[in-house]
């Protein structure tokens, strides 16, 4: 071994060998043990070894996977202090009524999940009893992400502390009578209950480390004390197959998240079959969490397995289980005692011989039932080792049976995820197996009974006593507002005001609004700037002095900028979050921030700016997972549009997201042409999210790249800004270039940039074809549409209403058109509301990479292609003559 063949060049080769003799003895050493003992002592020893050097904090790489056994011996096990009877009587119940409820349910046809919870009752009840503080403890108390498919097991428990009645668990899944349970964790649904979505598998586990970081980000700028709050997320170990599961890991252990615990249940099942068929998911999951810098713990056996492991004198036992792939336990948790001695222990002579020391009902238990995660002093050890360790975040690998206690037909079976009842001699033998005190009497109907001791019985006493203890009942989610003082208009003159000559791109005209609002007395604080590393691009980096870019650790470097004036200035209490290039961290960072109001009792006001392209195309089930928890603040989605980034080319060229937010009916969506409608959208959304009668709503804004001058606001137009359309100017505003008073008619409309393009058809229709156009602002088709919708509702009501672009429009002469930087689709949603003949141009098909005027007049929306479409349909009107279309076709090289 001190000179192996063959031996591949290594890091150390680079380094001085101080004592060349020294290093050949502990080889020569390493040799004579591997020829004597065998070589699994030699990689025990060695392993001893690696172990003592990092107990001495010698600086060495830490090994990426260990045994397949727990973490914590049985030895080392801390007094467990609740009454363990009576936490298991109420789990119990817990795991009973969970069952019932689906059960119940599925008469209905709506479905449910029975398994996932009876796996995991233990690790959420331990958790209850022990360790999850309530919202009325000092502080926020905790965030709990519950794994989505276990949430009849929360119902369970919140119907047996009194807070969930009968009848709701009768409609579960069955909401649109006002008095059902959601089918997963939903805030928007059932608000005081769940603070967190977490059944779009993948977002739970993000979002709680970006949780546990913003937590820390609250304390380090000292606006609240979150010293005392620890995120605990309930994970499944298939869900960890999402790459959003593991793709914020490093930045957990990074900023040394002790504040965080992922729990993950590794029943070994995923919704179709085994998680690592032909592998270990444990042993996969532990490697991944160790490279990423985590403190891993593992609860894998059950104290049945105490005896085995004793009797393991040569290490052959350990070595079976690190080289059984899951899918064959799975099989083993299934089969018969003969089964299992054939082929778990037949194959060596060492467990042939271990398996003759133990008896049937041992091998049974082992195998079948007895997993760390259904054991409360393995879990507490666990949870209790969580909280103790300091520097990172940990991760608790708990293995469990999936279904288990519901019987033979559910445990370990492969489709017992879709498996939604239990027959009624099921529901008797897992009745019997849990000791519940229900008569077969109470079966008489046919129809399983819901169990409840009684609101003044021994267990729900418990429940109340401990979770008075830990500050009171959970999950839970309260909020109380109070609203945050408005800004003074001051800070937003700048942009009503204009610009004069000077040319501004939409885009820094909301920066520098947003400048002026964080140095608001009372509310500048609260505001947080998040932007994926591309600040620069968007004009911020005068915001880096200023405001600082968070950083838990400072800046422990001397920047290469720092003589320049907007130099990079990192901060333990810096405002901005940039988070490099991560839209979906960045997303998971806003959801921490826009639901603050309720989790810390703090309103902060974030808004994120990225480029358009990357935000509803790229994490678009996050904006609705922002949705669902009722999330607040302004989603800005910078150099926006299909044709305003020149030579970026398809992938950053956005005509759609306008329209796919549009399906988010949280989302109020704007796509502003000036300044100074960004002003006045900015401050109608700070009332309307922040004041006395807060809207659970947020904002997308559109901005663009593209500089121009910006013109001061005209008198009268606020409504109709927020509203999402008004009259900028009319054919008269043209002066002596003002087309003739009996001249053919147009109204356009656009939105974004798309309004210089029209400005200056309008111009040309007037000077060279004699058309009068009048301009229209379009900020929000979106909002337009909303209202009319409203109307339309109203309508089935017998309640008559005009919806507002009718409204506004009507008497408007001649047809109109709609343009903007965007596909036609966008505008079009309200067409059906227009009265007058209405058609549309847009950017539909792919982006291209070109200048703004080539791919402008590639798509058709140029201002001379707005002319011959403005021609056109007053020919078919009648009101031009059909050979101008034709003229101006050839004239503007069409």
């Amino acid at each position: 071994m001190s000179d192996p063949v063959g031996k591949l060049p290594s890091e150390l080769d680079q380094l001085p060998d101080r004592d060349a003799e020294e290093t050949a003895e502990w080889a020569q050493s390493l040799d004579a043990v591997a020829k004597a003992a065998g070589t699994r002592r030699a990689e025990y020893l060695l392993r001893r070894t690696l172990q003592h050097a990092e107990a001495a904090g010698l600086a060495l790489p830490k090994l990426l996977e260990t045994d397949y056994v727990n973490t914590i011996p049985t030895s080392a096990e801390p007094a467990f202090p609740g009454d363990e009877e009576m936490e298991a009587r109420i789990t119990a119940w817990n795991r009973w009524n969970a069952a019932a409820m689906v059960t119940r349910g599925s008469k209905y046809g709506v479905g449910g999940h029975i398994a996932t919870f009876a796996s995991a009752a233990w690790l959420y009840e331990t958790g209850f009893q022990h360790f999850f503080r309530g919202k009325e403890a000092d502080g926020s108390g905790d965030q709990i992400y519950v794994q989505g498919h276990a949430s009849p097991g929360i119902y369970a428990r919140a119907f047996l502390d009194g807070r969930i009645s009968e009848r709701q668990l009768d409609n579960f899944r069955q909401e649109s009578g006002g008095d059902g349970l959601p089918s997963y964790p939903h805030p928007r649904r059932l608000p005081w209950l769940w603070e967190f979505p977490t059944v779009s598998m993948g977002l739970g586990p993000l979002s709680a480390i970006y949780q546990a970081r913003f937590n820390r980000y609250l304390e380090n700028r000292k606006i609240k004390d979150t010293s005392n709050s620890h995120v605990w997320a309930f994970l499944g170990d298939g869900e960890m197959d999402e790459p959003e599961s593991t793709a914020a890991l490093a930045l957990a252990a990074r900023e040394r998240l002790d504040n965080l615990t992922f729990v993950v249940n590794c029943n070994l099942q995923r919704l179709d079959g085994p998680v690592r068929a032909n592998f270990r998911i444990v042993q996969e999951l532990e490697a991944q969490f160790r490279g990423a810098g985590w403190n891993v713990v593992k609860t894998l056996w059950g104290s049945a397995w105490d005896e085995l492991f004793q009797l393991d004198t040569t290490g052959a036992l350990v070595r079976r289980l690190r080289e059984t792939p899951d899918a064959q336990f799975q099989t083993y948790a299934t089969r018969d005692v003969a089964y299992i001695r054939e082929h778990f222990f037949g194959g060596d002579p060492a467990l042939v011989a271990l398996a003759g020391l133990l008896s049937d009902a041992k091998i049974a238990e082992c195998f079948h039932t007895s997993r760390g995660g259904h054991e409360p002093r393995k879990v507490y050890a666990a949870y209790k080792a969580a909280l103790e360790h300091k520097g990172a975040p940990t991760v608790i690998l708990a293995q469990t049976v999936k279904g288990y206690t519901l019987g033979a037909g559910f445990e370990s079976k492969n489709a017992n995820h879709q498996m939604k009842k239990l027959t009624i001699d099921e529901f008797k033998s897992m009745r019997d197996l849990l000791g519940l005190p229900i008569p077969d009497s109470a079966f008489a109907d046919g129809v399983v009974p819901y169990g409840h001791p009684g609101a003044d019985s021994p267990e729900v006493r418990y429940l109340h006593e401990r979770r008075a203890a830990l500050g009171g009942l959970a999950p839970a989610r309260k909020v109380h507002h109070v609203a945050l003082p408005q800004p003074a208009d001051k800070s937003y003159a700048p942009l009503l005001k204009g610009s004069g000559k000077q040319e501004m791109a939409t885009t820094m005209a909301f920066v520098r609004l947003v400048k002026d609002l964080m140095r608001d007395k009372e509310t500048g604080r609260r505001w947080v700037p998040i932007v994926p590393d591309e600040a620069r691009t968007f004009g911020m980096e005068s915001l880096f002095p200023s405001a600082g870019i968070y950083s838990p650790l400072g800046q422990t470097y001397e920047p290469v900028d720092r003589d320049q004036l907007m130099y990079y200035k990192e901060a333990k209490d810096g405002q901005i979050l940039n988070e490099g290039i991560t839209e979906a961290g960045a997303m998971a960072d806003f959801i921490a921030a826009a639901t603050s109001y309720a989790t810390h009792g703090e309103t902060m006001i974030p808004f994120y700016i990225f480029y358009s392209m990357f935000g509803w195309q790229r994490t678009g089930d996050q904006m609705w997972q922002l949705a669902d928890q009722l999330g607040k603040g302004f989603i800005v989605g910078a150099t926006a549009g299909r044709t305003t980034l020149t030579g970026e080319g398809l992938q950053h060229a956005d005509g759609h997201s306008h329209l796919i937010a549009a399906t988010n009916p949280a989302s109020l969506n704007y796509d502003p042409a000036f300044a100074y409608e960004i002003a006045v959208i900015v401050k109608d959304g700070l009332r309307r999210m922040y004041g006395e009668k807060p809207e659970d709503v947020f904002y997308y804004l559109t901005v663009y790249n593209e500089p121009k001058p910006q013109p001061a606001m005209p008198e009268g137009v606020e409504e109709g800004i927020v509203k999402g359309l008004y009259r900028f100017n009319t054919s008269a505003d043209l002066g002596e270039a003002a087309p003739a008073a009996d001249a053919p008619k147009i109204q356009l409309l656009a939105s974004g940039t798309a309004i210089h393009w029209i400005l200056e058809a309008q111009r040309l229709l007037a000077a060279e074809w004699n058309v009068a156009a009048d301009v229209w602002s379009a900020t929000s088709w979106g909002e337009l549409r909303r209202e009319a919708l409203e109307c339309d509702e109203a309508l089935l009501r017998g309640e008559e209403r005009t919806p507002y672009v009718t409204r506004v429009l009507e008497g408007a002469p001649g047809p109109l058109l709609a343009v903007s930087d965007w596909m036609r689709q966008v505008p079009d949603q309200i067409s059906q509301w227009v009265p007058q003949d209405y058609t549309s141009l847009g950017t539909d098909g792919f982006g291209l990479s070109d200048t703004r005027e080539g791919a402008r007049r590639h798509f058709g929306v140029d201002a001379q292609s707005i002319v011959v479409a403005a021609l056109a349909q007053l020919a078919r009107r009648g009101e031009v003559p059909a050979s101008s279309v034709k003229e101006a076709r050839e004239r503007y090289g069409l």
